[in-house]
């Protein structure tokens, strides 16, 4: 795995070679002393004697060929268990085994969730993103090049360049159900959406971009929605100023958390028990108590204020309005 200006993990890879090498010598030793008619226990003694040069005298006399047979496992261990040993030191002391114990058993906790949301980038954007999502008690995964700047534990992080496939990989991109790319460049972004949309054809991906010409590129690209901060900043503020009244409740439903009232989407799945059904066979309100304000169907159009014969169907898309529990019975009033 490439992880850019992560110095524990490069030498987690030069102990692991190491590891490897000295393992791949002492077999090779053991094998050529057992071939000089050593039992397997004096040949493993023999070849862990002659690595790591502790001074002990040899268990057989050596004839020619056992005498250039050492004289190669020497040239050929003692360099290798010299730098597996430094390395192994250097772990310890730079504290690069402990931040690889942190770092696997993260990776072991993003094993255990699907469905969560990968954010790339932490920047204020992808803060104030990170900050409703898991208001939302969704699990989250942040990506991030900068270890000072990746929120602390418990948070579950990935350090390492978004745009490479093995780091998305590491932050679950096959079980995840979204993907948040706010990095600090329109090019980066659109690199991660491209990855991201190669990696995983169904994932859900929203964009970040700075310029109004780049939106057309990231969604070529293969991201489902494109935001750019500004515009959208632009016109909350002038919702604030026409209309300050409106612009709060939104703002409050959707955010804020304050109000026991909140607005959600909930999904129609196929075999649901309204499947068919016009919205007033079936009694949404008098059933659950939510209010459905808008109907989006499969092809994206969406019904605003929809009337009371107006079907429901597979597929289609409930914007509704109400309590936790509400919209809870709303959504378990769906199922087949």
């Amino acid at each position: 795995m490439r992880w850019r200006g992560d110095s524990g993990l490069g030498t987690a890879r030069r102990l692991r070679a190491g590891l490897l090498a000295l393992l791949v010598i002492v077999v090779c030793g053991t094998a050529g002393y057992a071939g000089f008619g050593f039992s397997f226990v004096d040949a493993l003694f023999q070849t862990v004697v002659t690595v790591t040069t502790v001074g002990f005298r040899e268990i057989h006399t050596f004839d020619s060929a056992e005498e250039i047979f050492t004289i190669f496992l020497i040239l050929a261990g003692v360099g290798t268990a010299a730098y597996t040993f430094s390395v192994l030191i250097d772990s310890f002391v730079e504290g690069h085994f402990s931040d690889l114990v942190t770092r696997r058993r993260m990776e072991r906790r993003i094993d255990n969730i699907e469905g969560h949301v990968i954010l790339c980038g932490w920047g204020r954007v992808g803060q104030a993103i990170a900050h409703h999502v898991t208001g939302a008690e969704r699990d989250m995964v942040v990506v991030d090049m900068s270890a000072e700047r990746l929120p602390p534990a418990p948070a579950l992080t990935v350090r390492g360049d978004a745009t490479d496939d093995a780091v998305l990989r590491t932050a679950g991109i096959e079980r995840a159900g979204v993907l948040v790319t706010a990095l600090s460049a329109d090019p980066d972004n659109l690199y991660v959406t491209l990855t991201a949309r190669s990696l995983c054809p169904e994932l859900f991906i929203v964009a970040r971009a700075y310029a109004d010409s780049s939106v057309e590129k990231l969604v070529q690209a293969g991201a489902d929605r494109v935001v750019n901060p500004s515009n959208i900043g632009g016109a909350r503020m002038a919702a604030f100023a026409l209309q300050p009244h409106v612009a709060e409740f939104v703002d409050v439903v959707m955010h804020d958390g304050s109000l026991e009232f909140r607005l959600e989407e909930v999904p129609v799945p196929r075999g649901s028990q309204l499947d068919g059904r016009t919205l007033r066979d079936a009694r949404i309100r008098d059933r659950t108590g939510a209010l459905v304000l808008a109907m989006r169907n499969e092809t994206g159009e969406f019904m605003t204020n929809p009337g009371p014969d107006v079907k429901i169907h597979a597929g289609h898309i409930l914007i509704a309005i109400g309590t936790g529990s509400q919209l809870e019975a709303l959504t378990r009033s769906m199922r087949p």
